[in-house]
């Protein structure tokens, strides 16, 4: 998977799939992550290993974290599922989804979500969020992985984009 760890959004360039339609992110996108705890890398958010007990990405402090996807090619973005697992702290993750189609110059908000933990209770949250976007060329997701403030931190179990591929960018 190409890469950028830290501050930035990835320049838009040319997964084992689970459905005809889910992309290969890793072989499809580059994707800038602020952080990711060295156990724990970003790769683990595309590797197809999710559900409650899979493989997670994990942010290497606490606070707020970014995650952007740049496409090869413009892509009709048809869903996003997102799946996060959280065993250990009572908390409100809050997650912001945004899709770009001019190469990263804007982003758009197309969804706003709430996930709760609490150890006693509820500790996997899975969503899929149909969007029917064309000529998709980044998506940011920002996590705040606290909203009461406290020092959690931002986690994704999968991220997983459906599209059909609209055209070459740049071309």
């Amino acid at each position: 998977m190409r890469k950028t760890v830290g501050q930035g959004v990835p320049e838009a360039t040319t997964r084992a799939t689970r459905s005809p339609s889910e992309l290969d992110l890793q072989q499809m996108a580059h994707v800038a992550v602020t952080s990711e705890a060295p156990a724990h890398p970003i790769e683990c958010a595309f590797d197809g290993h999710g559900g409650p007990g899979g493989t997670q990405w994990v942010a290497s402090g606490p606070g707020p974290q970014t995650i952007t996807l740049a496409f090869d090619s413009l892509q009709n973005v048809q869903a996003i599922a997102i799946e996060v697992e959280e065993t250990s702290e009572t908390r409100t993750q809050e997650l912001e989804l945004s899709l770009s189609s001019d190469g990263g110059a804007s982003f758009h908000v197309v969804r706003r979500q709430e996930f709760n933990f609490s150890p006693d209770g509820s500790t996997f949250e899975r969503e899929r969020w149909d969007l029917e976007r064309q000529n998709v060329t980044h998506v940011r997701l920002r996590i705040r992985p606290d909203k009461g403030g406290g020092a959690a931190r931002a986690r994704a179990t999968t991220i997983a984009i459906e599209a059909r591929t609209a055209a070459r960018v740049g071309a």
